[in-house]
């Protein structure tokens, strides 16, 4: 092939699903914290990004060409320079539609696509790739242009995770969850949808039985409940024991657990007193998570029980839940196995109870109905796929959540410890997520004071708290949610490579020009020249911004923001070394442009991080 890479099929699918994605899910522009006040040199992209305006305008030249409108122009980044900025790669798949030859057809678009003043060069490349190469003088011009435009068709998405299970302590199985479901909702909020957090936290179920009639003995001995549950792992430990070994403690706890399902005042008080603690425990792992999740966002399993047998009633009348062996059972064809049987998913136990695809259900209707949800996450793990595909499927049967409501189940891998076994304490226990954070934030002290021995006390512990919390966020982060990662301290804390220490440093080290320099990022402005290659490569970086951001709303894949954020801090790194800012010799108008360069990527890193809910600082 001349001149060109040969893009496979599968690229060029993705291709194609990235475009529809984006333009779907059309994203505002950043709203620049830095105040840049400068006048666009013409308003020819004020609502969309650079790649929307240009599937725009080779979508419109294909139509002039006599393409048949369903072709794409398949629009995806070059991966090469020599290729061009951009590669439009639809003049094939519409040629073989068409019957023609590619290279000719390439050309008929060409004629009429007009981008003057966007692009500097315009090349057909192998059998009819259109390769192109922005202005610089339209990089920069974008680049100065800062209004914050609401995506066009905001949405109400509801998103659940974290979801712990108030029986005990969060460990670190539920870290997944609570960061990537937590990732999701701020890049969805930064893009103008209304964003309904749902924590489903486990609370109700047989265990709290048992759990109520332990706090129960303990109360009963004048200790007070919070000190009690003190250590909610330890406390389950106990009264699983108890429970285990003592038949009368265990017909108490089975008793109990009835009592408490039928509103029994005295087990919910107990109940209610163990709620309470074990929620606080977690608001607070939240809190040093720097996650977003308060108590507001609580919508637990018990707050479903009154719809419960209303969903039964529901798929009992529509004959999707029949009877089995004296339970309710719901048989799905969608999922049978390779003998043909169909799936079973249980609804009502023989004895008349309920189980978690009951509530499942519940909650799906509610969401629907009452929160108005037009697209539904759930970042629950990978082991629970086969679960929530029983649930969509029958909540879709029956019309608890119709056609056009999305369901989406965003499953993640397990955290591996360097055995390349689940992650678990020396001893081969769970490791509590807390206990997970305070050694974070230790190790993080320790090399923030072997690299900076400057530092005072306050300083310290609040850079080693930046630095160890968003260790362990990006490190979980930075890899494809689908996968298993392993653990590695020494790789997560490292300034060196994709972590965040990296990241953090990267945005402290542009701050420091500016405090070098005498001037206040905030409220900085001037004219962008885009002249230098180093220059460009940044440019272009810093506009990619919101076509990840659109690829990481649409496919809730957090690692593609950290991917591009690194290649970002990376670009500037070239750039500053390439291109002189504050030494002498270097022009005024090239310095103070250099210099807005310096304070958009500054933003563009801070603004990444935080959507990854990640903290920078001024300092390391």
């Amino acid at each position: 092939m001349i001149g060109a890479e040969s893009p496979t099929e599968e690229g060029e699918t993705i291709a194609i699903s990235r475009l529809f994605a984006s333009l779907a899910l059309l994203s505002a522009w950043v709203n620049l914290q830095f105040a840049v006040k400068i006048e666009p040199i013409s308003e020819i992209t004020v609502y969309m990004s650079i790649k929307q305006l240009l599937n725009q305008r080779i979508a419109t030249a294909m139509q002039q060409a006599g393409v048949p409108s369903p072709c794409s122009p398949m629009l995806a980044l070059s991966g090469k320079p020599q290729f061009g900025d951009y590669q439009a790669n639809g003049a094939m798949a519409a040629a073989k539609q068409m019957k023609t030859n590619p290279r000719e057809l390439a050309q008929k678009i060409l004629d009429h696509l007009d981008l003057d003043g966007i692009a500097s060069k315009l090349e057909i490349a192998g059998p009819g790739f259109i390769n192109i190469t922005l202005d610089n003088a339209f990089l920069a011009q974008q680049l100065t242009y800062s209004d914050e435009v609401a995506c066009e068709q905001p949405q109400t998405v509801v998103i659940d995770y974290s979801s712990p299970n108030l029986a005990k302590e969060m460990h670190v199985g539920h870290l997944r969850s609570t960061i990537i479901g937590d990732c999701l909702a701020r890049v969805l909020e930064y893009q103008g949808h209304q964003v309904i957090r749902q924590n489903h936290m486990g609370d109700w179920g047989t265990q709290f039985g048992m759990l109520i009639a332990e706090l129960e003995l303990h109360l009963g001995e004048g200790e007070q409940a919070d000190l009690a549950l003190n250590d909610l792992e330890q406390f389950y430990q106990q009264s699983k024991k108890h429970f285990d070994a003592d038949a009368e403690f265990a017909d108490k706890a089975r008793a109990y657990v009835v009592k408490l399902q039928s509103g029994d005042a005295h087990c919910r008080a107990l109940w209610q007193q163990f709620i309470d603690v074990s929620v606080a425990h977690n608001i607070e792992i939240y809190k040093q998570l720097n996650v977003g999740l308060l108590q507001e966002h609580i919508a637990a399993e018990s707050s479903y029980n009154d719809d419960l047998q209303n969903v039964i009633d529901s798929l009992t009348e529509q004959g999707l839940a029949v009877e089995s062996d004296g339970a309710k059972v719901v048989f799905l064809e969608e999922l049978a196995d390779k003998n043909g049987e169909p799936s079973p998913m249980i609804v009502q136990k023989s004895g008349g109870g309920f189980l978690y695809a009951t509530s499942d259900l519940a909650c799906l209707r509610h969401r629907v109905n009452t929160l108005q949800a037009d697209r539904i996450l759930y970042f629950i793990d990978a082991r629970q796929s086969l679960h929530m595909k029983q649930v969509f499927i029958t909540g879709r049967k029956a019309n608890f959540a119709p056609p056009e409501v999305s369901l989406e189940h965003h499953a993640f891998g397990t955290m591996m410890g360097p055995d390349g076994k689940p992650f678990k304490t020396r001893a081969g226990g769970t490791v509590k997520l807390a206990d997970l954070l305070v050694e974070a934030v230790e190790r993080a002290e320790k090399l923030v004071k072997e690299k900076n021995p400057d530092l005072q006390g306050k300083d310290i512990a609040d850079i080693s708290r930046k630095v160890g919390i968003g260790a362990i966020k990006y490190a979980d982060l930075s890899k494809t949610r689908t996968n298993d990662y392993i653990f590695d301290w020494d790789a997560m804390l490292s300034f060196e490579g994709n972590t965040a220490p990296y990241l953090q440093y990267a945005y402290t080290r542009i701050r420091s020009i500016f405090r070098k320099a005498n001037i206040q990022a905030e409220g900085f402005s001037a004219p962008i020249i885009v002249q230098q290659p180093q220059e460009k490569t940044l440019a272009f970086k810093l506009l990619q911004f919101d076509e990840v951001l659109n690829q990481v709303a649409a496919d809730c894949y957090p690692h593609s923001l950290c991917t591009y954020l690194y290649e970002l801090a990376s670009a500037f790194m070239s750039f500053y070394e390439q291109c002189p800012v504050l030494k002498d010799g270097v022009d005024t108008d090239t310095q103070h442009s250099r210099l807005m360069l310096c304070a958009l990527s500054a933003n563009r890193l801070a603004q990444g991080l935080d959507l990854l809910g990640i903290e920078v600082m001024e300092q390391m």
